[in-house]
């Protein structure tokens, strides 16, 4: 819905093998953290594995099968989330692109009463951005 706003620019972090940069939520209310079906984190053409990804929010890091069932948790419209994934990155401009899967919990497409009954979007964003040393992220 607001894909163009996903990623934050200017926050493209590298520590320790990590990439991290800050999302956005591209939709207009707040979500669970069981709504964040998955992501990938791609810089340079190069995506992290998958199960190398991690999601901070609220100041706690999850996986995403941390993420399932959670309700407790919640993204709000207002706050950026940290993405953060095993993949090398030197100094200097990097693309970077982050593809989110999320579902809308009240808003039913069909009967059926499985996950497939309510609205699954998919969005994704890239920016170019140089990577900020973890120094300076810390700043």
């Amino acid at each position: 819905m607001i894909p163009d706003r996903i990623i934050e620019q200017g926050t493209l972090s590298a520590r320790d093998g990590r990439a991290a940069v800050e999302v956005r939520l591209p939709w207009y209310r707040a979500l669970p953290a069981s709504c964040i079906s998955g992501a990938k984190l791609t810089v340079d053409g190069v995506e992290a594995p998958a199960d190398s990804l991690r999601w901070e929010m609220n100041g706690e890091e999850f996986t995403f099968a941390d993420m399932k069932t959670n309700t407790e948790q919640w993204w709000f419209p207002t706050d950026s989330a940290v993405l953060s994934g095993e993949v090398a990155v030197d100094a200097g401009e990097h693309e970077v692109r982050v593809d989110l899967e999320l579902y809308i919990p009240y808003i039913i497409i069909s009967d059926d009463s499985s996950a497939d009954s309510v609205l699954h979007i998919e969005e994704h964003d890239t920016k170019t951005m140089t990577v900020r040393q973890a120094e300076e992220a810390r700043a």
